[in-house]
């Protein structure tokens, strides 16, 4: 009797798998037929027969997942090839990050910090064998299931010399390391649960100002007065381009700021070029020229005594006699790019608000999809702007300037003590001040001023050395006038607590000693632990928000919060050495431009306006690409950078994943692999324009 499933005639259907081997022909295995159906009917030859049939289909289908699996192992032995050759070449070639230390204090000091995490690093590895000879041996416990009573209890005379040891070793860090190491790590643990609802209440309010639309709108009667061309609200603005040796960049800033679409006769751009190569100096100069022929009311400034870096040439700039005749000025570093109604959007909000001091505008990056790097950076930035600006200028009228896009009322400037050079981070100097004095900010998320992200990892990591040194020094100096400042306690507690120990100092410190360096000692000491809430989902969370500024961000999650911790050891030296007055915290080193936009926006320019611009621009057009590329050239045979504090602090953490295994801690394991791995990589400079 014949089932129903098995009537009638059952064709076999051909299946066609192409091998990639060419050592190897295509097959065609054929779908059950008829016959398949009726094995019990069918005479024991042809039952043996089918039996083969199937045998040798079986064959060819293991044969094509051996073909898959080994086509899998050498894409992933190329790959680590590939790496390991990429290593030897940046090793052999590289230079280490001691390189640019120029002072006998910095070298003590980054060499002080280098020798302790080596310090951790073989002590570790020591540690690491210890443990793998003790789980050979039969002591296979994991935190905090350790028995002590059963340790004690064993006879001294059954136990060998290793034992003996090791009963010791884990009595020594049960009784005096653990509980150290546990109050280090709990302390951390509530530093990082203020900091994350700190993060979080700032989200909150920049979700509350979404969704009532609230944003800084100036008098109806301002905006009135600009669209009517009447001169009655067309005040004098001056408008500051300071700049030192950025070649690449400083066309199009000049151009952008000369294309401003304000009365030529209340404007006055000042170009201060503290340029020390000469052959840069010409060129800006030639720049100002050609655009003062234009018609622009422009004028160019170079300081013999570069004293004071960046605040040094603004003060000066400041002291010219004609500037008390301007009433604002807008400062746009040298790979700023405003568009033309920058000053129509941000001076009317002074008109009939004598208590408005700054108004600050967000930046938009050109190259923020250039790599990796600048990827990241546009994450962090962007939850800056659109966050932590936004939501206290919406709520407490105050921020930290960025240094740039931005426009100043000059009698806020002046009653604040004007720019000082005690500090590397003169922006917030004077914002502090300014508020101290009782002036109001406002910051613009809807107006956008273009700029560069720096693309390589040496000029990333010296620009958040700077940025998070100069806020420690700042802290020291200013406390005693925060405190004896005729403001709310309120206001006191924000800018001392929230602005400078939270966000300056407090994230910086738990970032570095949590992530870095009580997470590894932990797996050594397993009697003190860190839950897994801490290391994984709580991460996960904060930086889930960060990047909600940055929706098309989103498939760099991972990368993003491993990059982070990672970057915390530069933040954290820098916030260190600024804290203490150290002498790295005094460095000043010009971010690295490469004028990405610079050839297209001058294109555009070019094809845009009148003719008589275009006989003054394309020669310099063609001298920009010129030295853009000798520029590539150059960069193809630099020397990569070895960094060692990141490269010590890989094999830490990979050391401390391996011994997570022996304790079966799986979250730990896979975030210490993956954090050292990011380590590595930034420590070899296999991040950013490479």
């Amino acid at each position: 009797m014949v089932p129903w499933w098995a009537k009638g005639s059952h064709k076999g259907t051909s299946v066609v798998v192409k091998m990639e081997n060419p050592n190897w022909s295509m097959v065609e295995l054929e779908a059950p037929s008829e016959e398949d159906f009726l094995i019990g009917s069918t005479p024991t030859g042809s039952r043996e027969k089918l039996r083969g049939k199937n045998a040798k289909q079986l064959t060819w289908v293991l044969l094509l997942k051996a073909h898959r699996a080994a086509g899998c192992l050498t894409s992933i032995t190329s790959t680590f090839l590939s790496f390991g050759s990429t290593v030897r070449r940046r090793v052999a070639s590289g230079r280490t990050d001691d390189n640019d230390i120029e002072t006998d204090e910095n070298k003590a000091v980054k060499t002080g910090f280098y020798n302790c995490i080596k310090v951790f690093l073989w002590l570790s590895l020591l540690l690491f064998c210890f443990e793998v000879a003790a789980y050979f041996k039969g002591w296979h416990f994991g935190a905090p299931n350790l028995q002590l009573q059963y340790i004690l209890s064993v006879p001294l005379g059954f136990k060998d010399l290793f034992d003996w040891l090791y009963t010791h070793w884990v009595l020594i860090r049960v009784g005096y390391l653990a509980p150290p190491l546990q109050f280090l790590a709990n302390v951390c643990i509530v530093l990082f649960l203020i900091q994350s609802m700190d993060r979080l209440i700032l989200c909150l309010g920049c979700f509350w100002i979404r969704l009532k639309k609230i944003k800084p709108i100036p008098k109806h009667e301002a905006v009135a007065d600009l669209e009517s061309g009447e001169n009655s609200f067309f005040p004098m603005v001056l408008i500051q381009i300071p700049m030192c040796n950025e070649k690449e960049v400083y066309q199009q800033s000049i151009a952008a700021v000369c294309s401003l679409d304000w009365p030529k006769s209340r404007i006055l751009i000042q170009v201060l070029d503290d340029s020390d190569d000469s052959m840069t100096q010409l060129l800006i100069k030639e720049e100002v020229h050609k655009w003062q022929q234009e018609g622009a009311h422009i004028v160019y400034r170079h300081r013999v005594l570069r004293d004071g870096y960046k605040a040094g040439n603004l003060k000066s700039a400041m002291s010219c006699s004609y500037v008390k005749d301007y009433e604002f000025v807008a400062i746009f570093d040298a790979d700023f790019q405003p568009s033309p109604d920058f000053l129509k959007r941000t001076v009317p909000h002074f008109k009939d608000n004598e208590d408005l001091g700054l108004v600050q505008t967000r930046w938009s990056f050109v190259n923020k999809d250039e790599n990796l790097l600048t990827r990241l950076q546009n994450i962090n930035l962007s939850f800056h702007f659109e966050v932590e600006q936004q939501v206290n200028g919406v709520f407490i009228n105050f921020f930290g300037f960025n240094g740039t896009a931005g426009v100043w009322r000059i009698k806020a400037l002046e009653e604040s003590g004007g720019w000082l050079e005690r500090t590397t981070v003169e922006d917030m100097d004077i914002a502090v001040r300014a508020h101290l004095r009782g002036w109001k900010f406002i910051f613009l998320n809807d107006v956008e001023c273009r700029c560069e992200l720096p693309e390589s990892f040496e000029a990333y990591r010296k620009q958040q050395h700077r940025w998070h040194s100069g806020p420690m020094q700042l802290f020291r100096l200013c406390l005693p006038d925060i405190i004896r400042a005729k403001i709310s306690v309120w206001k006191k507690f924000s800018m001392i607590f929230l602005f400078f120990l939270l966000r300056k100092l407090i994230l910086p410190f738990y970032s570095f000693t949590l992530f870095c360096i009580i997470l590894p000692m932990t797996m050594f000491v397993p009697e003190a632990e860190l839950p897994a809430w801490v290391v994984c989902y709580i991460p996960a969370i904060m930086s889930f928000l960060n990047i909600l500024p940055a929706p098309k961000s989103f498939p760099f999650i991972v990368p993003y919060l491993l990059f982070e911790n990672t970057m915390s050891v530069t933040k954290f030296n820098a916030m260190v050495s600024g804290l203490f007055q150290l002498g790295s915290s005094y460095e000043w080193v010009v971010t690295k431009k490469f004028g990405r936009s610079s050839e297209g926006d001058l294109v555009s320019l070019v094809e845009k306006g009148p003719k008589h611009q275009r006989v003054g621009s394309e020669p310099n057009l063609d001298k920009i690409q010129a030295d853009l590329k000798q520029e590539q050239k150059t960069r193809k045979t630099k020397h990569n950078r070895i960094y060692t504090k990141e490269l010590a602090l890989a094999f830490l953490l990979l050391t401390a994943s391996a011994r997570s295994l022996l304790s079966v801690q799986g979250i730990h394991f896979y975030f210490l692999l993956f954090q050292g791995i990011s380590f590595l990589l930034v420590g070899l400079d296999l991040i950013g324009e490479q």
